[in-house]
């Protein structure tokens, strides 16, 4: 059986979780037939017309892109707009289309932590939270003798983690009692009869994502016919995700650190707003356009700003503020997580015994030319 096209889908939700995704954007599985084989997939930026005519030639199964190609619902597929074009294309060549936009952005190891990569960030975090998962507590009462199968049935399932520890437990002895009614088929005790025996709670923390598959683990071993077990919300752990990261660099110039910024991102050109010789050393950034995040790096202490599509007003309010910038491009803040995009799929393929061709897009370009 081959590789289906909806578990490189999967692949790249875990990647990026759909449910990070803003309210506006439209990621996922955008054409295609989930059942489809797929043998040969294709990563670029954008879904252009040379994109696509290059997928063709090279007989992709499936591309995937960062921008979606269909951001807001259309009325028509035709072939006189540009959008409707290339649906017809693909769908007539069998091609599958994925879309990781802002899920991508937001995720953990996404689009900005690539960027801190690439230009040295350290000490980071998220400069403006977007989506905060909660967790839970799970509270279990067993019998005597089975607290080790119900522990490992639920951590197996995702409980049990605290910051880098697993298997996190706690239990405590004590008497429960009962009483079992007619129709029942108890585990311990009669009919009619209000039974007393040692029990043990066994208390595990869960994310809330995870909740339903742990109570079914545990469930699935416990020995009771009618399981007591209590779910508590927890208001001091919390998982976040958001926009842009906000982190520390060897401290430098603004000129040279534009440099590096350019020389880094394999950048022809780049615009800055601020004293060219001010010292950096706080640096937010954001790949594409972020320039609504100027004020949250101002609020942050950051020195300078790294992203993309500053306008006029944009640049001039931060001078305002005393806050550097440096534009780096929409191309260029996100081009660089295509190859990352392609060997996380060679890497996951080979994960579960699969070999198919991952290839970059040789013909997506900024579409910017500078004279």
């Amino acid at each position: 059986m081959g590789l289906k096209c909806q578990t490189i889908a999967s692949m790249m939700d875990k990647l990026a979780p759909r449910k990070l995704a803003e309210e506006w954007d439209n990621v996922g599985l955008i054409v295609g037939d989930g059942s489809k084989d797929v043998s040969k997939v294709l990563v670029a930026l954008d879904t252009t017309f040379e994109v696509v005519k290059e997928a063709i030639e090279k007989k992709v199964d499936m591309i995937i892109t960062h921008h979606p190609l269909i951001f807001k619902p259309i009325k028509n597929v035709r072939t006189d707009n540009p959008v409707g074009s290339l649906l017809i294309r693909l769908i007539k060549n069998d091609i599958s289309l994925y879309a990781a936009h802002t899920s991508f952005d937001i995720a953990q190891n996404g689009i900005n932590d690539i960027l801190c990569n690439v230009l040295g960030i350290y000490d980071r975090e998220i400069l403006d939270v977007t989506y905060s998962e909660g967790y839970k507590k799970i509270a279990v009462y067993v019998p005597e003798g089975y607290e080790e199968v119900v522990k490992n049935a639920m951590c197996s399932a995702g409980a049990g983690f605290i910051g880098n520890y697993s298997d996190c437990t706690f239990q405590i002895s004590g008497l429960g009692s009962f009483r079992p009614l007619e129709g029942t088929n108890p585990f311990i005790g009669e009919k009619g009869r209000v039974e007393k025996t040692s029990e043990v709670k066994i208390e595990t923390v869960v994310p809330q994502k995870l909740l339903e598959k742990v109570i079914k683990a545990m469930l699935s071993v416990h020995p009771y016919e009618e399981v007591a077990y209590d779910v508590y919300p927890l208001e001091n752990i919390k998982v976040e995700y958001g926009l842009g990261r906000i982190g520390y660099i060897t401290e430098t110039t603004l000129k040279e650190l534009a440099l590096q910024v350019k020389a880094k991102l394999k950048l022809s050109n780049l615009r800055v707003v601020g004293d060219l010789e001010k010292k950096i050393k706080k640096v937010a950034v954001c790949g594409g356009s972020g320039a609504s995040l100027i004020h949250k790096a101002f609020f942050k202490g950051a020195d300078v700003l790294i992203t993309a599509d500053i306008g006029y007003h944009d640049a001039v309010e931060a001078q305002h503020l005393g806050l550097s910038l440096i534009d780096a491009g929409h191309f260029g803040t996100e081009n660089i997580a295509v190859r990352f995009i392609a060997e996380y799929i060679i890497d996951e393929t080979q994960k579960q015994g699969y070999e198919i061709d991952v290839i970059v897009s040789e013909t997506q370009k900024d579409p910017f030319v500078y004279l």
